[in-house]
């Protein structure tokens, strides 16, 4: 009996004492974030996969879990030979998870979950499913927590300031916005959970989540102050002075959920259901008046303010010359010397601390050679890292947080000699990625409306990829933050918002060949204003991210001329942006990877 097998056990027996039916365990920590500290990685724990996004249901005779496209073929890996089922969310045939267990709860069944893992919304949709079976649901305990023997603590990690050069808003101004934005809800009260909002809104960073800059916190926000619940050992002299200036006083972390036990009726309460969890929601006294709308701040820091936007530009300069630095050497070094997956990961990274104000990586980065990178989430580890020759393809989605602001980008290089098929899948990506950053629109459409335009290319030659388009990029924050988002299904309610001027969004097609190859082209686009005319204002996007795409893998018969076109006028300013900071060498080179097709 394998490990992941003796844990299932262990939880269904501790499910039986306590008269579980199903337990359900998500990804997310207490504050719904998509990537969350070793202390809340229980789904992991239990299953083995260490995908981001998945949901784990364990009943008495069935363990099954929930992921996306972008985790198949890693999830299909990592459970094998445990008691897990993959469920291929969004396939044909495949029920929700509300579905798989309204079909499987027994009449008067239960339902258990650790409550503050769970948002309001999956709460009441869990609540009423056992309702409708005459059933109930027990939300007050983490059992996966009563198993895990050698649990990492919480981090203790210090929080720093961010300064307004950087941040280009005090915070005064920021809580001026939210306390009006709930006036106009009706709001008297607001409860904030959500830990890039909350960081967002006091200019604060730190470290508290591996490759996110975040500090493990809940705040309130009253009419004239504030709470920040936090771990005070955390902060320094400038967030404590900067708190204290604007009326915001520091309790404990763990002590808001005796706080919202003593809101009162005249208390009208502003929460975000898809953020606030569910066991906090339930210690709000019932005759609190709930108002539950997405968190003002969700909007206001995906709209970048003009500082922001020029210290993005710097980051992404700064970026752009250490990646094409690196793609440089990977090209002239590939075969002359020993690389693997893992080390030219590592390489990337010594030529992105070379630049002034870089911090850290963005998210754990993908170096995925040949059929790796067919797992479109593929890590390398010690286990599955191999060596690099001068042929084929390799994925590296990488990126980084600077004082400026926080990167994201995906290239695939040709180390030689590639397939027919290769090549001709390399040059549907590269037109995909190029159609949607050079596309005009009426203001009013959102990331929905136009992920046609980066599908299309695909879909009229019968293929497909199976993940969002792009998604929305905070400032020095998650590199994943709504609610722009390119996607056409699977969206969440916040991304039926407008694309705004000042927000940033991924552009990143893909396509993946399971056991052959991967292809991403990954470039971040800034929403701007167009032309305004009788028909109204008219939107399109600047580039932010300056890299040569590989010509070495393209296949111009495939072009039409307005494709060309777009590719030549990219790659000339990628030449004019970046030959500037580059050696010699590297600038005949990057000449010669931006010429003219």
């Amino acid at each position: 009996m394998n490990q992941i097998t003796e844990r299932v056990a262990s939880l269904r027996a501790i499910m039986k004492q306590r008269g579980i039916d199903i337990y359900v365990i998500p990804s997310a920590d207490f504050h719904q974030s998509e990537y969350v500290g070793e202390y809340f990685k229980t789904r992991a724990f239990l299953t083995g996969f260490t995908g981001s996004a998945g949901t784990a249901v364990i009943t008495d005779g069935e363990a099954g879990l929930w992921t996306d496209g972008r985790y198949f073929l890693q999830a299909q890996q990592q459970l094998k030979d445990t008691p897990y089922t993959l469920q291929k969310m969004g396939e044909e045939g495949v029920l929700t998870i509300e579905a798989y267990i309204e079909e499987k709860l027994q009449e008067k069944g239960v339902i258990g979950f650790d409550g503050r893992t769970i948002s309001v919304e999956q709460g009441k949709l869990l609540a009423q499913i056992a309702k409708t079976k005459h059933g109930d649901i027990h939300f007050g305990r983490d059992l996966a927590g009563d198993i895990w023997e050698d649990r990492p603590q919480l981090s203790q990690e210090k929080a720093f300031f961010l300064e307004e050069r950087f941040s280009g808003e005090s915070v005064s101004h920021k809580l001026d916005r939210v306390r009006a934005a709930m006036k106009e809800n009706g709001a008297n009260t607001h409860v904030l959970t959500t830990l890039d909002d909350i960081c967002w809104l006091f200019n604060m960073r730190g470290n508290d989540i591996a490759f996110s800059p975040l500090v493990l916190s809940y705040a309130i926000i009253y009419p004239q102050s504030a709470q920040l619940f936090v771990d005070k050992a955390k902060l320094d002299f400038a967030i404590c002075g900067e708190l204290q200036k604007n009326g915001v006083t520091i309790c404990p972390y763990e002590e808001i959920y005796e706080t919202v036990k003593r809101f009162e009726c005249r208390d009208k309460i502003l929460l975000d259901p898809e953020k606030l969890n569910y066991a906090l929601y339930n210690l709000i006294p019932e005759n609190v008046e709930k108002i539950e709308k997405m968190n003002p701040t969700t909007f206001f820091k995906a709209v970048k303010n003009p500082v922001e936007i020029q210290n993005i530009r710097n980051a992404h300069l700064k970026d752009g010359i250490a990646v094409t630095k690196f793609l440089y050497w990977l090209k002239t070094h590939v075969g002359q010397e020993e690389m693997s997956e893992m080390s030219v990961s590592e390489k990337l990274e010594e030529f992105r601390r070379a630049q002034d104000g870089f911090i850290g990586p963005s998210f754990a980065p993908i170096s995925a050679y040949k059929e790796h990178a067919a797992i479109v989430h593929y890590e390398s580890t010690p286990e599955t890292n191999v060596s690099l020759r001068p042929e084929g393809l390799l994925l590296m989605d990488t990126g980084g947080h600077y004082q400026e602001g926080t990167t994201d980008i995906t290239r695939t290089i040709a180390l030689g000699p590639v397939s027919q098929e290769e090549r001709e899948h390399f040059t549907i990506v590269a037109i995909s990625m190029l159609a949607l950053g050079n596309v005009t629109f009426l203001y009013g459409c959102d990331g929905a409306n136009l992920d046609i335009i980066a599908r299309e290319p695909f879909w009229k030659r019968g293929l497909n990829f199976n993940h969002g388009t792009g998604h929305g990029v905070g400032y020095l924050m998650n590199v994943h933050e709504g609610p722009n988002a390119f996607r056409w299904k699977n969206k969440s309610k916040a991304e039926i918002y407008p694309l705004e001027e000042g927000m940033i969004t991924t552009d990143e097609p893909g396509l993946y060949i399971a056991d052959s190859h991967g292809i991403r082209t990954e470039n971040e686009l800034l929403t701007v204003k167009a032309q305004k005319n009788a028909n109204g204002q008219f939107m399109k996007f600047e580039y932010l991210t300056f890299v040569p795409v590989d010509l070495d893998a393209m296949d111009v018969n495939l072009m039409t001329r307005d494709d060309i076109q777009r590719l030549n006028d990219y790659h000339k300013m990628v030449y004019e942006v970046l030959s500037p900071f580059l050696t010699e060498e590297e600038e005949r080179w990057l000449k010669k990877q931006t010429r003219s097709l």
